[in-house]
C-alpha cells in the first residue's frame, strides 16, 4: 500500500478507537441528568431509577481489570469487535426499554461491552505510532479519558431538555455501527490471534467470581450508600461484608494460584503501587469534580445545561490542546514526575479556587479553575500510566495497565460517593448554623422578615399570609446558602485529598521511558 493509504488507515483507526473510548466514558455520566425523566416515563421512583447508573458502573468496574485475560482468550480483535457490537445492541435496547428493570438489565450488559472500549482501544491506538511517538498517542487517548466524563452530563442535559431521554442511548447506535465496521475492515489481528489454543489458557474461575463479588459489592455500596443511609441499611451492611471478604479472598487467591486472571504479584513494584494510588486520586478529583460542579451550578445558581457546558468548556478545551503536547514531551524524554508534580499543584489550585465561588459568580468566573482542572488532569493521566509500567517485565505490563485503569475507575466511584455524602452532611451542618442565627431578638432577622412581609403585603397579599410566606422565602434562602457552602466545601476537600496524597510521589522513580520500553508499553496495552 502507498504511504497515503497507510496514513488514511491510521487516521481511521485513531478516530475509531478514540470515538469508542469517548462513547464508553460518556455513558458513565450522561444518564445522571435524565433520571427524573426516566423515572417519570417508566413509572418508577427516582431511587429505583438510580439503578440505571449503578448497573452500568458495577459491570464496567468488574470487566475492566479482566480485559487483558479476555483479549488473550478470545483474541484482541475478536474481543474488541464483539464488545463494540454488544455495547451497540445494548444501547439500542436501553432506548427501547418499556420498563425500568428491562432498562437496568440492558445497562448492565452495556457496561460489560463498554469495558473493552476503554482499555483495548488504548492498545490498538498505540500500535499506530512509532516508538518515539507513543507519548503523542497517549496524549490523544488521554483526551478521550477527560472529554468523556466532562461532556456527559452536559450532553445528557441538552438531550433531555430538547428530546426524549431514549436518544441518550440511541445516539450510540450509529457510532457503534461505524466503529464495528471500521474495526472489522481496518484493524488487523496480531499473529498469535490466528491460532489461539484456548485449552492452553486456563480460566481462573475462583478469581473471576471473587472479583465480581468483591468489586461489584463495593461499587454498589459506593453508588447506593448515601441514598440508603449507609450502615443504617441492612443491605449496605451485608454488601460491605461481601466486598471486604470478596476482595480479601481475591487478593489471597490471585497471589497464590498459578494462573491468576489478574497477576497481583506485579504490585511488588513500588512504582506501580505509587502510580495506582496517584491514579486513584486523579480519578477521585476528575469524576468527583465533574459530578459536583454541574449539580452546584444548576441547583443553586440556576444554570441551564447549556450554561453549565459553557462553564466547563475551558477545562475540556485546554485538555484537548495540552494532551498531545504532554504526550510529545514524554516522547522526547521529559521525566513524567515533572508533569505529575505540576498536575497535583494544578488540581490543588482548582479545588481551592472553586471553593471561593459565590452564588453571584457568573459562568466566566469559573474559567481559571476549570483551566487548572483540565491542565491538571492532562498532566496526570498519561504520565502516571507511563510510571505504572516502569520496571515491569513485558509479560507483566498488561496486568499493570489494567490495574491502573481499574484504579482510575474506582477513584471516580469513590469521588462521586464521597462528594455526594460529604455535601449532604455539610449541608445539614451549614443549615443548622444559619438557622441558629434566626432568633426573634436578632434585629437583622426581624428587619429582613418584616421587609419581605411588607413587600408581599404591598402586592395585595393578606398580612398574615404575607408573614408566613416571608418565613418560607427566608427558609428557601437559607437552604440555598447552605447548599452552596456544602458544595464549596466539597471542592476544598478535593484540594485537601490531593495534598494528603503527595507523599506517595516518593514511591515513583523519576525516570523517563526509553524507546524500547515505550514499544513494550504499546504492545502490552491490550
Amino acid at each position: 500500500m502507498s504511504d497515503n493509504t497507510n496514513k488514511l488507515i491510521k487516521i481511521i483507526i485513531v478516530i475509531t478507537t478514540i470515538s469508542a473510548a469517548i462513547m464508553e466514558l460518556i455513558d458513565t455520566s450522561i444518564v445522571n441528568v435524565a433520571l427524573s425523566n426516566i423515572s417519570g416515563t417508566l413509572g418508577a421512583t427516582l431511587e429505583d431509577a438510580s439503578w440505571v447508573v449503578t448497573a452500568y458502573a458495577i459491570a464496567n468496574v468488574i470487566i475492566i481489570p479482566m480485559t487483558g485475560f479476555l483479549s488473550r482468550y478470545f483474541g484482541r480483535k475478536n474481543y474488541y469487535l464483539c464488545s463494540i457490537i454488544l455495547f451497540t445492541i445494548a444501547s439500542y435496547m436501553c432506548g427501547s426499554s418499556t420498563s425500568l428493570w428491562m432498562l437496568v438489565l440492558w445497562r448492565f450488559i452495556q457496561g460489560i461491552g463498554g469495558g473493552a472500549l476503554l482499555s483495548v482501544s488504548q492498545g490498538i491506538l498505540f500500535e499506530q505510532f512509532k516508538p518515539e511517538e507513543k507519548g503523542i498517542a497517549g496524549g490523544i487517548f488521554g483526551m478521550g479519558i477527560v472529554i468523556g466524563p466532562t461532556i456527559g452530563p452536559v450532553l445528557g442535559g441538552y438531550i433531555v431538555d430538547n428530546y426524549h431521554w431514549a436518544l441518550i442511548f440511541n445516539i450510540n447506535v450509529p457510532i457503534g455501527i461505524i466503529a464495528a465496521l471500521m474495526t472489522w475492515k481496518f484493524i488487523d489481528r496480531k499473529p498469535e490471534e490466528y491460532n489461539i489454543d484456548k485449552k492452553s489458557i486456563p480460566i481462573d474461575y475462583l478469581g473471576i467470581l471473587s472479583l465480581m463479588v468483591g468489586i461489584g459489592a463495593l461499587q454498589y455500596v459506593l453508588e447506593k450508600g448515601q441514598s440508603d443511609d449507609w450502615f443504617q441499611s441492612e443491605s449496605i451492611r451485608y454488601l460491605t461484608m461481601a466486598a471486604v471478604s470478596g476482595i480479601a479472598f481475591f487478593i489471597w487467591w490471585e497471589l497464590y494460584t498459578k494462573n491468576p486472571v489478574i497477576n497481583l504479584r506485579v504490585l511488588k513494584s513500588r512504582n506501580l503501587i505509587g502510580s495506582n494510588v496517584l491514579t486513584f486520586v486523579c480519578g477521585f478529583g476528575l469524576f468527583g469534580s465533574v459530578y459536583l460542579f454541574p449539580v452546584m451550578v444548576q441547583r443553586v445558581m440556576g444554570y441551564t445545561p447549556t450554561e453549565t457546558g459553557i462553564s466547563m468548556a475551558p477545562g475540556a478545551l485546554i485538555t484537548i490542546f495540552a494532551m498531545p503536547l504532554i504526550g510529545a514531551g514524554l516522547g522526547k524524554g521529559i521525566k513524567p514526575m515533572y508533569f505529575v508534580v505540576a498536575g497535583f499543584i494544578l488540581f490543588i489550585l482548582f479545588g481551592y479556587l472553586s471553593s471561593l465561588a459565590t452564588a453571584e459568580s457568573d459562568k466566566w468566573w469559573f474559567t481559571l479553575p476549570q483551566v487548572c482542572r483540565g491542565l491538571g488532569t492532562g498532566c496526570l493521566t498519561i504520565p502516571l500510566l507511563s510510571q505504572a509500567v516502569v520496571g515491569l517485565k513485558p509479560v507483566d505490563m498488561p496486568y499493570g495497565i489494567s490495574l491502573n485503569n481499574m484504579f482510575r475507575q474506582l477513584g471516580g466511584a469513590f469521588g462521586i460517593a464521597i462528594m455526594n455524602s460529604y455535601a449532604t452532611n455539610r449541608f445539614a451542618t451549614h443549615r443548622s448554623d444559619l438557622v441558629s442565627n434566626l432568633q426573634g431578638n436578632n434585629p437583622m432577622f426581624t428587619e429582613r422578615l418584616n421587609g419581605i412581609a411588607h413587600t408581599l403585603t404591598a402586592k395585595g397579599i393578606n398580612p398574615l399570609a404575607a408573614k408566613q410566606a416571608a418565613y418560607g422565602i427566608l427558609d428557601n434562602t437559607i437552604s440555598s446558602q447552605a447548599q452552596m457552602q456544602a458544595y464549596l466545601d466539597g471542592f476544598f476537600l478535593i484540594a485537601v485529598f490531593f495534598v494528603c496524597a503527595i507523599p506517595f510521589m516518593l514511591l515513583l522513580k523519576n525516570q523517563a521511558m526509553d524507546a524500547k520500553t515505550r514499544e513494550e508499553v504499546a504492545a502490552a496495552a491490550h
